[in-house]
């Protein structure tokens, strides 16, 4: 894989290193900012223990301030010059952490209580794992649980062979996962050439080379809203044009004689869920052109008689709408 793309990260040599840095990216999520640094000042362990840290993209919702009135001191900020994309930003928020696990909070998500104790307990069970990640609330702009994700596993531990299973379908949300930083030196960071699902391709990265731990209790909520990177993304396809590219890039790290099986199941099961969700989606929300767009993307990627009938009725329907 070609590593211009990722950001390469230097050891940091020069300090005693807290064991988390918990860093946290944001772009004109003041509203929600609050929240997200309150749940982790709540667990905060002291600064010989835990870095905190906000990367601003250049927001224009002033996010110093909640900084400054929620942190009070105690949480670092750092803003872009400019607005470099959250891509960009994730590689700030990797360079300048510099603790032994770096725990990437987006602004506008947060976690519940006992979720780093929790989760060191995890890695000093596990030493060998160099990522951990745990169950996960979805909630709404009003902090409403909406949903929760699958349970990988009723124990807590590794994962026995991972990479069989993240590979066919993402599973991890951003705030419920962290990672040992010499494995972001050792693989580097995200890859810029995906716009909204290089998450999924850094934990797959990740696994082909590196045990995962899980714990099975919901202690990260991860928040879905109309302003959110994904909600943007969904528009005109963008979405879903970029995951079939990082459906391709993850492709890459199984076996070959496995590729041509995962690459068409994944690309079936992805058009029937999730570009299909957004045809319907679009429809209720009279957006036609969008609708459109995920319409043909679906059509071209699936291969599956089934959802080329679902296709049909919903060619039909757009139609009309």
């Amino acid at each position: 894989m070609n590593q211009q793309f990722r950001a390469k990260l230097e050891e940091v040599k020069d300090e005693k290193k807290p064991f988390w840095s918990v860093m946290i990216p944001a772009y004109n999520c003041a509203l929600h900012l609050r929240k997200t640094l309150e749940s982790v000042l709540a667990q905060d362990p002291g600064t010989e223990h835990m870095q905190i840290e906000v990367i601003d993209d250049c927001s224009s919702d002033n996010p110093e301030k909640v900084v400054q009135e929620v942190g009070r001191g105690r949480v670092g900020y750092f803003r872009q010059e400019k607005n470099v994309g959250h891509t960009k930003n994730f590689e700030t928020c990797l360079k300048r952490s510099k603790g032994l696990w770096v725990h990437q909070l987006h602004g506008d998500d947060y976690v519940l209580s006992g979720f780093y104790d929790e989760m060191k307990k995890l890695i000093d069970a596990n030493v060998e794992i160099g990522a951990a990640f745990c169950q996960n609330f979805m909630v709404n702009e009003f902090d409403q649980f909406i949903g929760l994700s699958g349970l990988i596993q009723t124990q807590a531990g590794v994962i026995p062979e991972f990479l069989k299973s993240i590979a066919y379908q993402q599973q991890i949300f951003t705030p419920s996962i962290v990672v040992k930083r010499s494995v972001y030196e050792d693989l580097g960071g995200f890859d810029e050439r995906l716009k909204w699902c290089e998450d999924w391709e850094m934990w797959v990265r990740i696994s082909k080379k590196y045990a995962v731990g899980y714990l099975p209790k919901p202690l990260a909520c991860y928040r879905v809203h109309n302003t959110s990177n994904t909600a943007r993304y969904a528009k005109n396809a963008i979405k879903m044009y970029d995951f079939v590219e990082g459906i391709k890039m993850v492709n890459a790290y199984l076996p070959e004689s496995e590729r041509a099986v995962h690459l068409k199941q994944v690309l079936n099961h992805y058009g029937e869920t999730w570009v299909i969700y957004e045809i319907e989606n679009a429809l209720k929300g009279g957006d036609k052109k969008t609708a459109w767009s995920n319409w043909k993307l679906a059509n071209r990627i699936t291969s599956a008689a089934t959802v080329k009938i679902r296709l049909a009725k919903l060619a039909y329907r757009i139609a009309k709408a």
